[in-house]
């Protein structure tokens, strides 16, 4: 069988030995595009980087009945705002990594779609430990349970690219960039998930680095950039 385990908003698209097939059992019943997915993720992302907030608008009603002074909204809980940025600036990465692993993706199929839920649990459920980080500051437990949720949303982005890797009739027809591109990501997200693994180890063992160690996320994958051939498109 060719791609016809593949399927799009109208045709479960038709069979092409030049492709790697898809089971039977990857179908997606009743079909739905990949943009409608991009969509539907976009939007419940966008969400949860707005829900990172609203703990900092109750701050304002909480400290003028405390009869403090307006400043004090921010002088006052500068923990929860520093857990408010932390976690803006990894919403906002974790989104164009998956803008990214979509960029080239016509198709769908059940497991593909399974790992983006997956990674979207992980987006969602991210606002309860930031909000913990700021209430509860350098608590051991709440720093495994973000660097848990984390993890829980790169392994999932991870899947979601190894599906594409070997699916290639998931993405542009005949795009030979887009397949050199998916590889490539791949590559990435594996060294993305190795860093934060490390990250995580590194938080439980040195309390005092906890989400500094954040910071490796931004090494290894750069790494691994300058050590591949530099492709065009």
């Amino acid at each position: 069988m060719g791609a016809s385990g593949v399927i799009d908003e109208t045709e479960t698209g038709g069979a092409d030995p030049a492709e790697p097939s898809v089971p039977a059992a990857d179908r997606i019943e009743g079909g739905i595009s990949a943009e409608r997915l991009v969509l539907f993720t976009d939007a419940v992302t966008a969400i949860s980087i707005t829900l990172l907030i609203l703990p900092l608008v109750d701050l304002v009603p909480e400290t003028a009945s405390a009869h403090e002074g307006a400043s004090k909204v921010i002088t006052g809980h500068l923990d929860q705002i520093w857990s408010f940025l932390l976690s803006f600036a990894v919403i906002a990465n974790i989104w164009r990594e998956h803008h990214r692993t979509f960029s080239s993706v016509t198709r769908l199929t059940r497991p593909l779609t399974v790992w983006n839920m997956g990674w979207l649990l992980s987006v969602v459920v991210l606002p309860l430990p930031t909000e913990m980080i700021g209430t509860f500051g350098r608590d051991r437990f709440v720093a495994a349970f973000y660097y848990s949720t984390l993890l829980a949303g790169m392994v999932c982005r991870f899947a979601m690219l190894r599906i594409l890797k070997t699916t290639p009739a998931l993405l542009e027809e005949d795009s030979r960039t887009a397949r050199q591109r998916t590889q490539d990501l791949y590559t990435e997200s594996y060294l993305n998930v190795l860093a934060l693994a490390i990250a995580f180890a590194l938080a439980l063992a040195v309390p005092v680095l906890q989400y500094y160690s954040l910071l490796l996320l931004a090494v290894l994958p750069r790494l691994g950039r300058l050590r591949r051939p530099h492709t065009t498109g």
